[in-house]
């Protein structure tokens, strides 16, 4: 029997090939054919995500449901890394090649996706997962995303260079932090592998750390949407572009041209100290340089360790399933989701393989790799803040990730940069 698997287009001018992975799971798939979501009593399930480092580990997880489901195959696509994944998403809905399965972000982006989900509220795994994990994706009491994992991010660093440079104690304030990139530097050390290449590396994971650190987080963020208070002058803002300015004084060269994969590899191999990066780094490092000592700082904003020493951690992304798909898809695809979190095989894989942090209480954290347990360690001692920037307005990341570009390639200054972060969601704001 010849199966047709559903075309996949690419979202012109967004995508690059180096960061592009598409793959088809089961012996008799052939990408790039005609739109078919099943034939006879075999289904094809399409699957759309966004984290290129966990490509291979997928596709291993999907065969290995297959084996056990030999109705059911998988045709994956994953985008991100430096390309857009949001935008190449929209595109694989506006061409009418929409997948069964995809990842979304909360809060905001679920708002945004909410007419094309599948209310998941009934299913097996939803008791088992952290009740908090479930807030993004929850809207009108329903619950519409399963959490595909816990992340935190900071300045992940090398313990060896570290030890090199005479680095006795990890920094956990700015000054600290300063302090350590100088001793770096002296001892021949490039401390910072910096990729602003990307935006969302400056716009989301970089400018959370201010939003986070307001003292009241959604308070601030309603006082922008109403016109009440400003990103311009306020004192963690203008704290922030200390740290980048940072980063970038002590950081590798050219970092306006650094990608991801750049970025990751010049840490991975010892040419740099630290990155602005999380866990989910962990399979590449582990790639590239197995068993290297590595540990997670904060981003710190300030010299008051009481406020510094945090780390941001929350749900990336969340599983959702298209309720336009077609019945025999999309219950295959809800099945698939509650097999990989209860299945001795999917949660294996999940922390071995994948190296997630588990949103589920009954999956152990076990052998996730030194910055997941880091993450935990922190977690556990309650050092943490949630991701504020899943609360931007929809767009907003982009443009706040070329107005930073424009800062760190000297084009603009902090006062200009931080005005045209305001304007940007002015303008995006609903």
């Amino acid at each position: 029997m010849t199966l047709k698997i559903k075309k996949l287009p690419l979202a012109a001018g967004i995508l690059s090939a180096s960061l592009l992975f598409t793959s088809a799971c089961g012996s008799d798939n052939e990408s790039g054919a005609e739109n078919s979501s099943s034939n006879g009593d075999q289904v094809v399930v399409d699957i759309f995500q966004g984290k290129v480092e966990i490509v291979d580990q997928l596709k291993a997880l999907t065969d290995q449901y297959t084996k056990e489901h030999p109705n059911v195959i998988f045709n994956l696509q994953t985008v991100g890394g430096g390309a857009d994944g949001a935008a190449a998403l929209k595109a694989q809905f506006a061409s009418g090649n929409a997948p069964d399965v995809f990842t979304i972000q909360g809060y905001q982006d679920a708002q945004t996706w909410k007419d094309k989900l599948e209310d998941l509220s009934d299913q097996p795994w939803v008791k088992d997962a952290y009740e908090s994990s479930l807030e993004a994706t929850t809207m009108n009491g329903k619950i519409y995303g399963q959490p595909v994992s816990l992340e935190g991010y900071g300045f992940a660093y090398n313990k060896a260079l570290f030890k090199k440079a005479g680095i006795t104690e990890p920094p956990k304030t700015f000054s600290e932090l300063e302090e350590a990139a100088k001793k770096l530097k002296a001892a021949g050390i490039t401390p910072f592998s910096v990729g602003y290449g990307e935006w969302w590396v400056l716009a989301n994971h970089g400018l959370n750390i201010p939003f986070a650190a307001q003292k009241d987080p959604d308070a601030f963020i309603k006082g922008l949407n109403e016109g009440t208070a400003k990103m311009e002058g306020n004192e963690q803002f203008d704290q922030y572009f200390k740290l980048l300015d940072l980063t970038i004084k002590y950081g590798n060269k050219n970092p306006l041209t650094t990608d991801y994969n750049t970025q990751v590899t010049l840490f991975a191999t010892g040419e740099t100290a630290m990155i602005q990066q999380g866990n989910w780094i962990q399979p590449m490092i582990d790639k590239i340089t197995p068993n290297m000592e590595v540990g997670i700082l904060p981003m710190p904003l300030s010299d008051d360790p009481a406020v510094a020493d945090k780390l941001g951690i929350d749900v990336p992304s969340n599983w959702v399933v298209y309720n336009g798909a077609p019945e025999a898809d999309k219950k295959a695809a809800k099945d698939f989701l509650n097999w990989m979190v209860t299945s001795e095989e999917g949660k294996k894989a999940l922390v071995e393989d994948f190296k997630y942090i588990p949103a589920f209480k009954t999956i152990e954290a076990k052998g996730i790799g030194p910055l997941g347990e880091e993450l935990v360690k922190y977690s556990k001692e309650g050092k943490t803040f949630p991701w504020q920037f899943m609360k931007y307005p929809d767009g907003a990341g982009q443009e706040f990730g070329a107005t930073l570009q424009k800062y760190v390639d000297g084009e603009i200054s902090k006062e200009e940069a931080m005005k045209a972060l305001d304007s940007s969601w002015a303008k995006l704001k609903k």
